[in-house]
Parts: C-alpha cells; structure tokens; sequence
C-alpha cells in the first residue's frame, strides 16, 4: 500500500520550474501549426499512448489580464466551456492556492472523465501562471459513472506581449487512466487542443460584455478578500497517485462514426 504522500502548495521554484518547460522545446514534436496556434507532443509510454502535449496560442487582440480573468473565472467557464460537465471550487488553501472539481466529455466512445486538482496561480512580473495537479479528498471520491484521470501537471502560461496582446501556452500531462486508442492522442493534437485555443481566444474576445452584466467588481483571484470559499486543512488532501485507480482498456475503441463528422465541417466555421 502506498502512503499517503503529503499535499505541497507549488512555491516560487515550482512556478519557474513550469514556465521553463513552457518554453523549452527540446524533446517535443510538432503536430499542428498553424493560424498562430501551434501543438507539440511529448510521447512517455507509447503502448499506453500516455504523453504530454504543449499548446502555444499567440493572440493579437487580447490584453494578458483578460486571458488570466477568463482562465480564472469559473462562473464563465460554464458559458462558453463546451466540455464541461460540472465544475465546482471544494475550498480555499492559501491566498494563491484552492481546490477544485471538474469533469468533462471525452470523444466518444471512451468514458467521461473527472479530477480533483489542487490550483495554484501567481502573476510573474507581467506574466501570469495558473497550474494544477490531482489530489484527493475524502468527501469526493470517484464517481460509478466517470473515470477520474490523475493531472500529474496541467496548467498555463500567460505572457504579456503588448498592452492588447499576449501568448498562451498551455503544458498538460494527464493520465487519463488506462490504455488510450492511437487515434485519440492524434485528434487531441490535431484538432481538440486547436479547437480548444480557438474556443478560449473567442471566450476572451466577449468577456469584457459578458463580466459588465456579472458581478463586474468581482475577481477572487485578484482582491483575495473577495473570496468566500471556506479554508480547508492541508492534512485533508493526499497525492492522488494514478497506481491507486482503477486502469480501464480503451485502446480497442473506434471512434464513433457521428463524432468524426461532426467534427469535420468544424474548422471552416470557427
């Protein structure tokens, strides 16, 4: 039986550490490039198909500050997150630090999947870093119905390029537990993760009306005494290593037929 390894909140190191590997190139491939956003993937285990993948967005019309309010604000993530299934912050750690839960649809037909992650975030001069990885919690154990993927570190890079401009890069290395179809690392890369760029670079774009009409003072995440979320102890979490769930086999899984068309007709409209 593995110990219960203590919960770390990221400190300063943890966060540079993340921004290098935002920005190192060495020991990825580029699988999509192109209309400023481009995807890089790092294979780990290639009869798992378990990876990491690195997307890069340059955006010319948003401000950086925007990009780290909507990355933040969980109540527009339920507007425009299409994945989503549910979201929710479980408690509060340290000014720069929470608890929270999210599932989201997968293709199909592999099974939904969920997390529970612990969130850090910090600006970095003009820059800005949110990141997070899995942990436990008693009262919110795996549920029958979603597969609960480990977030071994999932998270974003946000640097200031101008007063109206910034770069997104977003770094993620999750186990999605269990033995994933090729064809699902390469629609990930090659068109989930840009469809996703895209989908938060149009998020952006209407946040400013959007937070006007929705508690427009209202940024937890920048004015801490704005946040309401009851403090939860350290001692309450453990790592949640990825040994400890449940490995379920997709690998043999085709992918459904309305799925791939559905996707098809996508690009020419986004």
């Amino acid at each position: 039986m593995m110990s219960a390894e203590q919960v770390q909140i990221p400190d300063d190191r943890a966060f540079s550490r993340f921004r290098g590997e935002c920005q190192s190139e060495e020991g990825w491939s580029v699988t999509y490039n192109r209309n400023n956003i481009c995807v890089w993937i790092q294979m780990l285990q290639e009869e798992k198909s378990l990876h990491r993948i690195k997307c890069r967005m340059l955006c010319k019309d948003i401000p950086a500050e925007t990009m780290y309010d909507v990355l933040h604000d969980i109540e527009y993530r339920r507007k425009w997150d299409v994945n989503v299934i549910e979201t929710f912050d479980i408690g509060k750690l340290t000014v720069n630090a929470d608890v929270g839960y999210y599932s989201w649809k997968c293709p199909k037909p592999l099974k939904n999947r969920d997390v529970i992650t612990l969130r850090s975030w910090l600006p970095m001069g003009n820059d800005y870093i949110i990141m997070n990885y899995s942990v436990k919690h008693a009262k919110y154990p795996p549920k029958k119905d979603l597969v609960r993927a480990v977030s071994i570190q999932t998270g974003y890079l946000i640097q200031h390029t101008g007063p109206t401009s910034c770069t997104l890069t977003y770094l993620a290395q999750v186990d999605p537990r269990g033995s994933l179809p090729k064809w699902v690392v390469n629609k990930s890369s090659q068109l989930l993760a840009p469809k996703a760029m895209k989908r938060i670079s149009k998020a952006c774009l209407r946040y400013p009306e959007w937070k006007q009409k929705h508690s427009p003072g209202f940024k937890p995440w920048l004015f801490p005494e704005q946040n309401l979320l009851s403090s939860i102890p350290l001692s309450e979490l453990c790592v949640q290593h990825a040994e400890s769930l449940e490995n379920i086999d997709e690998s043999s899984l085709s992918e459904s037929k309305d799925d791939r068309t559905e996707h098809s007709d996508d690009e020419g409209n986004n």
